[in-house]
């Protein structure tokens, strides 16, 4: 008469669930956070998803340009093998002093050019 009734029971048993859920739920909040924190962050990229890098013919400036366009005009694909992927990765340094002349040689570019 005095015990838990089947109502508060299974109230109870549904509150349990809840609370499972919830934890399950910040857990993964957690692990989202944790993994967006880390080194494999979208941020250092170059371009993003469905871009591909490009620069300046004669200079160290650089674009992103949609998979499916072509260069703008003044700009052109890097050379095969030598495409910054990352910020500060090998290339990417070595793009900061050196381009790409109208014939497609790679050249060096004078400081503060």
């Amino acid at each position: 008469m005095y015990g838990i009734s089947r109502i508060g029971r299974v109230a109870s048993a549904r509150s349990g669930r809840r609370l499972g859920r919830s934890a399950a739920g910040l857990a993964l909040a957690a692990a989202t956070v944790a993994a967006l924190t880390t080194g494999c962050s979208v941020e250092d990229a170059i371009c993003g998803g469905g871009e591909y890098p490009v620069m300046t013919i004669g200079g160290t400036g650089s674009a992103c340009v949609s998979d499916d366009e072509n260069p703008p005009k003044g700009y052109v694909r890097y050379p095969k093998g030598k495409v910054p992927e990352h910020v500060d990765d090998k290339w990417d340094v070595y793009w900061r002093t050196h381009s790409v002349d109208k014939d497609g040689r790679i050249i060096e570019v004078p400081a503060g050019s």
